[in-house]
């Protein structure tokens, strides 16, 4: 199932033609997924960099580079209006106009400039760069859309007969209930856009609609409530424990009357703990597959990928940017 919802993506990724900025150039593995994205026509790719390096190693690596567009941020016409756009969002922070220059010249930050002006659907790094450089350049420059507050990441969980979004499982250590709402609503919009389907999203806690009284479940409860005024066409429900969110028979019987109970497809975690070993315990046991994470809550996909990505793993998350664009 992996594998055919990863064609549907990068098919239905084909038909939107959307140009993704890889900036780590001199990553071997960015080259090679330059290469196949631009071969199999699933997106335009721009890379970053010295273009005379750049050239050098694809032909050590022999990868073709035909098609593929190279922009070297330190010679770029761009680089003065990116400078000037930085240094006005960064100014109160105290940042000089020669500071500003120094950023943006980093790949991370140009990247995350082009996609801000629109001169790319988004951006995928981070196969050299740590996941908190490359938030910092996604929150510094791409912003946060209206509404949402929280950075976060989801999993696309994939397993033979259904695939689950499984939240926050890579970003937010500990959120409170505003942050645990949006986090719900972005992994809810992420889903559907991704699987084509209706999300049903399960707040998750150690107890069922009151089988247990506790602070850490009044905070899930609280999320709830958030979600529901924030966003009341969405099928939302909680607090659920895993058996009755996911299993038809556990969810008629401990939460009866409810929705969402039985059939969830999208599973909010109360914490980065429950999370991610949640989701690694569905892949190592379960045997799901796990696309991502997949960064959300900034106004364009700017994403992270772990650093020991395959290349083949750069190609799929280039073919979800296109898709969440």
């Amino acid at each position: 199932m992996g594998n055919s919802l990863l064609d549907s993506i990068k098919e239905k990724a084909a038909r939107r033609k959307k140009t993704i900025v890889l900036p780590e150039s001199h990553d071997e593995r960015v080259l090679k997924a330059a290469e196949i994205l631009t071969k199999e026509k699933v997106v335009s790719v721009i890379t970053l960099g010295d273009e005379e390096k750049i050239r050098n190693s694809a032909k050590a690596l022999n990868v073709d580079l035909a098609g593929i567009r190279i922009i070297d941020p330190f010679k770029a016409d761009k680089l003065s209006d990116f400078t000037n756009i930085y240094f006005n969002l960064r100014k109160k922070k105290g940042i000089s106009i020669e500071e500003a220059k120094d950023t943006v010249k980093r790949d991370l930050f140009f990247g995350a400039m082009m996609v801000r002006e629109g001169m790319a659907d988004g951006s995928v790094a981070g196969s050299t760069a740590s996941t908190a450089d490359v938030l910092r350049a996604g929150i510094q420059c791409v912003g946060m859309p209206e509404g949402i507050s929280t950075v976060s990441s989801f999993f696309l969980m994939v397993f033979p007969e259904k695939t689950y979004s499984f939240a926050d499982c890579a970003v937010v250590p500990s959120p409170d209930s505003a942050q645990l709402a949006d986090i719900a609503i972005s992994t809810a919009e992420n889903h559907e856009k991704l699987t084509g389907e209706k999300a049903y999203i399960a707040m998750l806690s150690f107890s069922t609609k009151g089988s247990a009284e506790h602070e850490m479940v009044d905070k899930v409860r609280a999320a709830l409530n958030i979600v529901k005024s924030k966003r009341p066409d969405l099928q939302v429900d909680g607090e659920l424990q895993f058996d009755a969110a996911i299993v038809d028979s556990v969810g008629r019987r401990k939460a009866p009357g409810s929705q969402v109970a039985g059939r969830a497809n999208v599973l909010i975690f109360p914490d980065l703990d429950a999370g991610n070993i949640g989701y690694k315990i569905a892949q190592r046991l379960g045997k799901g597959e796990a696309i991502g994470p997949i960064i959300q809550g900034l106004k364009k996909p700017y994403f992270d990928l772990s650093r020991g990505c395959s290349a083949e793993d750069i190609v799929n998350t280039a073919s979800i940017a296109a898709l969440m664009s």
